[in-house]
């Protein structure tokens, strides 16, 4: 998924963004309010993995902003801030989950991905497409042959299919999932993932709606 990352400290923000891209995911490091809000108001994303103390501003007043507007892109704020006033004060300013500094970052994936799931309108864990075992936290795929393994775009385009529940989905917003700011984006790049996944998963596991987009079949 696209994620926005929102983090002053140069450090920090580095590692997680490069841990998000090796997991697949397409990040926006943004490090004042201001750019952060701009973002957030531009781009339809994912997720946004927000910090507290930022150098011209607040995270809980961009989070504010954001539900004022019904905007519902789920929120995991990463603070120092360890006080369980300050942990109330956030989910009750529209946040989804909370990480307090300094964390695991497979614990942030994990967290990033439960999230997703939830704002997906799907909960579970393990999903099953017609005979395959889809396990996304711990990104496995077992199918009646073997495992199936998956490249870290190919799961970033499989689960944005996934978090999309019997919708179909558009190219635009594959692309979304995959790109971020500055980045060039190749006119056949969602046609070639679609292609791998195809030859891996099985050719019927993903369908073409002419015109519109894609759509995951047999999921259950």
């Amino acid at each position: 998924m696209r994620v926005l990352l929102v983090e002053d400290d140069d450090t920090l923000g580095q590692a997680v963004r490069d841990h998000a891209l090796a997991s697949g995911h397409a990040v926006d490091w943004m490090q004042t309010a201001e750019d952060a809000a701009l973002a957030a108001t531009s781009v339809s994303y994912g997720l946004i993995l927000l910090d507290l103390r930022l150098p011209d501003g607040s995270g809980l007043d961009i989070l504010a902003k954001l539900r004022l507007a019904k905007n519902p892109v789920p929120v995991i704020i990463l603070t120092a801030h360890d006080q369980i006033s300050d942990r109330i004060e956030g989910l009750n300013a529209g946040a989804d989950d909370y990480l307090v500094k300094p964390f695991n970052l497979d614990e942030l994936t994990a967290r990033m991905l439960a999230v997703s799931r939830r704002y997906g309108g799907n909960s579970a864990s393990v999903l099953h497409v017609g005979d395959l075992e889809v396990k996304i936290t711990e990104r496995n795929i077992q199918s009646p042959q073997g495992e199936i393994t998956l490249s870290g775009r190919e799961w970033a385009v499989l689960e944005c299919l996934l978090h999309r529940s019997g919708a179909i989905v558009s190219k635009t917003q594959i692309e979304e999932a995959l790109y971020a700011f500055g980045s060039e984006i190749e006119s056949n790049t969602v046609e070639v993932y679609i292609s791998r996944l195809r030859k891996k998963l099985g050719s019927n596991r993903i369908s073409t709606v002419r015109g519109v987009g894609y759509k995951i079949e047999d999921k259950t």
